[in-house]
């Protein structure tokens, strides 16, 4: 079991990776977190992570079909104040309380 400071650690750096980037490193972060991290808080963190930043590509990739029709441009804005308000609530929740697994309203897990 890996002490409660690396846990906070890396479950908050699992769910701000998109902050550093929202390419390939916010997806990279949490895959790796969750392929070297032996404690099952963290796992569950990265794994849920990863999931909202799938869906953030998958959302992200319809809407911008959507600029087409008109409605994408409002839908892309809306995509784009969730991907840094639910984060943000995680990391704070996940800081709050080491002992919980913060989990994503209203998206699909994949992983």
């Amino acid at each position: 079991m890996e002490d409660f400071p690396q846990r906070k650690l890396l479950s908050a750096l699992s769910h701000g990776a998109i902050f550093f980037s929202s390419t390939i490193v916010s997806i990279g972060i949490p895959i790796a977190i969750l392929l070297l991290s032996n404690d099952p808080i963290v796992k569950d963190n990265a794994r849920e992570s990863l999931n909202f930043h799938i869906n953030l590509y998958i959302y992200g990739i319809i809407f911008g079909l959507l600029v087409l029709v008109g409605i994408g441009i409002v839908l892309l804005v809306g995509l784009w104040v969730v991907s840094i308000i639910m984060p943000i609530i995680a990391i704070v929740q996940i800081l709050g309380d080491r002992d919980i697994s913060y989990r994503y309203p209203f998206i699909f897990r994949f992983v």
